[in-house]
């Protein structure tokens, strides 16, 4: 069955990086798109970046991140990372990688993946 796990999250000061790793198995990594979603307390989850299979020629962010946060995959060693630069405390959530059901899908929302990791928490201090 198809597994994700994330790590590298952590408690950082406003302004610091973090890097996020997702390792996935159960499946051919390279013939998905790939994407990354957050949810803080009491709120929904949202779109963080999804990056296209194969190569990841292509990449869309959600525009809170965009300019800071860089999502990128390394097909031999199954692995997706997002490396987030400049975070601020509004950042902070659990972070989760995601991946659809069809290797045909690209999407910016959570209805559009149908396998999730567990999550890893990130929390930026001010």
């Amino acid at each position: 069955q198809v597994q994700l796990v994330e790590s590298g999250g952590g408690l950082v000061q406003d302004g610091d990086s973090l890097r996020l790793s997702c390792v996935a198995s159960g499946l051919t990594f390279g013939n998905y798109a790939m994407g990354w979603f957050r949810q803080a307390p009491g709120k929904e989850r949202e779109f963080v970046a999804v990056i296209s299979r194969r190569g990841g020629n292509t990449s869309s962010y959600a525009d809170s991140v965009k300019g800071r946060f860089a999502i990128s995959r390394d097909n031999a060693e199954n692995t997706l990372y997002l490396q987030m630069n400049s975070l601020k405390p509004e950042d902070t959530a659990v972070y989760y990688c995601a991946v659809p059901g069809s290797t045909m899908r690209f999407s910016s929302t959570p209805d559009g993946y149908d396998y999730w990791g567990q999550g890893t928490q990130v929390t930026v201090s001010s």
